[in-house]
């Protein structure tokens, strides 16, 4: 944890979910509104096609809605595109910008993910940001580079403890039940962290930093308990009520 900064526990759901799963979101509700979380901010970022749904849901209550990716450009002839000040329109107050999945699958370059994060902005939206290594990269001696090097290329110019979260999600631990030791995480988010204390200053120095990759109940409070580690950025485990409030438990 960093002190004086709140944490931060958000759930992605990938192209996952129906429907009939927006029960999910509303057990999530209850739980968070009881206080389930303890002092943690809690979101939930479901495929687009739920969005409407859950912030009906959501109204009013302590949970907040994110969204999975934005387009860089506000409105236009974008055929399939989902622009930020639509996502902001439908309920959603984050959404995720520079996931590795996006980075690979969509060859979305580090540029891309910037101009998103801006986009994210000018919204009135908070840009979780996401960064993180291959396992080749990772055995190869150069995890902090790599990411450093996202980092500089994908971070808006202006940004605040408000409107950007960074999220370090090693590729190769995503969905794989791998994770990395608690000291490479906590090596990885030092480094982070100082990175972002150059680039923005004081205000750096309390942005939130998450880790992502396989957390699970089971791993979340050695890992959330990290210096430097603000909140987790949960995938599979956070399709679950039960689940996922049973990590963001870790700060009740």
């Amino acid at each position: 944890m960093t002190p004086g900064v709140r944490p931060f526990v958000a759930g992605n759901w990938k192209m996952n979910g129906s429907r009939a799963s927006l029960s999910e979101i509303a057990a999530m509700r209850r739980a968070v509104d009881a206080g389930e979380a303890g002092a943690a901010e809690v979101a939930v970022c479901p495929p687009a096609t739920l969005l409407a749904g859950a912030a009906t849901i959501l109204e009013g209550g302590a949970l907040n809605l994110g969204a999975q990716d934005c387009c860089a450009v506000d409105g236009g002839a974008y055929t399939g595109d989902i622009s930020a000040p639509m996502l902001r329109d439908a309920g959603a107050s984050y959404v995720i910008v520079g996931h590795s999945e996006r980075r690979a699958g969509h060859a979305e370059s580090d540029a891309a993910v910037r101009a998103k994060a801006e986009a994210a902005h000018r919204a009135g939206l908070s840009a979780i940001l996401c960064v993180g290594e291959t396992r080749a990269e990772r055995e190869g001696g150069r995890a902090i580079g790599v990411v450093s090097g996202q980092l500089r290329g994908s971070l808006p110019a202006k940004a605040t403890p408000a409107d950007l979260i960074v999220a370090y999600e090693p590729v190769w631990a995503i969905g794989t039940g791998l994770t990395p030791t608690p000291a490479d995480v906590a090596q990885m988010h030092g480094a982070i962290r100082a990175l972002l204390s150059e680039i923005y200053g004081e205000a750096g120095a309390h942005m939130r930093i998450l880790y992502g990759g396989s957390v699970k109940p089971a791993n979340a409070r050695e890992l959330l308990g990290l210096a430097n580690v603000d909140g987790a950025l949960v995938g599979g485990a956070s399709l679950k009520a039960a689940d996922f409030m049973a990590i963001a438990a870790t700060y009740a």
